[in-house]
């Protein structure tokens, strides 16, 4: 691994740069209008009693360049936790400089310390260079599998059928 990449755990002094980071991210997924997200907010789901949630802050030359953020999730077949990363983002200028797959190698070694049965992530079909990125390394895509999302409206409608 390149000497001037540093990839360490974040900590709760982190989380103004974490947001930036997550802004930058939805910038880049033309998803901008989606982020509600506050440091308030993401200070108590990353670092309060509760969290599950983890973020790895990569520096090139001592500047934070990136971020991963992941969290366990399980496998019924596999009988194992697993690790799901939700998000991973590398400034554009310092993309090509192996930060990306520093970040991801840290998360392999991560996976292998805790006995995980996977490493997994989902990434948007029209992400060419991202899909590239991860299958260089490996990862094959599921194709035969979907992902549904309930959030907002729908995901209130369904909790308030319980109601009657």
């Amino acid at each position: 691994m390149d000497n001037s990449i540093e990839i360490r755990t974040a900590k709760k002094e982190d989380v103004h740069l974490i947001l930036s980071f997550i802004k930058e991210l939805a910038e880049y997924e033309h998803l901008a209008q989606e982020v509600v997200a506050t440091e308030e907010m993401l200070t108590e789901s990353l670092f309060g009693k509760d969290s599950i949630t983890e973020v790895l802050l990569a520096y090139y030359n001592n500047k934070p360049v990136g971020f991963a953020l992941f969290f366990h999730n399980f496998s019924t077949f596999l009988g194992r936790k697993g690790i799901y990363l939700e998000d991973i983002y590398v400034k554009p200028q310092y993309r090509g400089k192996g930060i990306g797959k520093a970040l991801l190698v840290k998360l392999a070694k991560i996976a292998k310390e805790r006995n995980c049965g996977r490493l997994e992530s989902a990434v948007l079909n029209w992400n060419k260079a991202a899909i590239e990125f991860f299958e260089s390394l490996g990862a094959i895509p599921m194709d035969e599998w979907r992902t549904y999302r309930m959030a907002g409206k729908s995901l209130t409608k369904l909790a308030d059928k319980s109601k009657s």
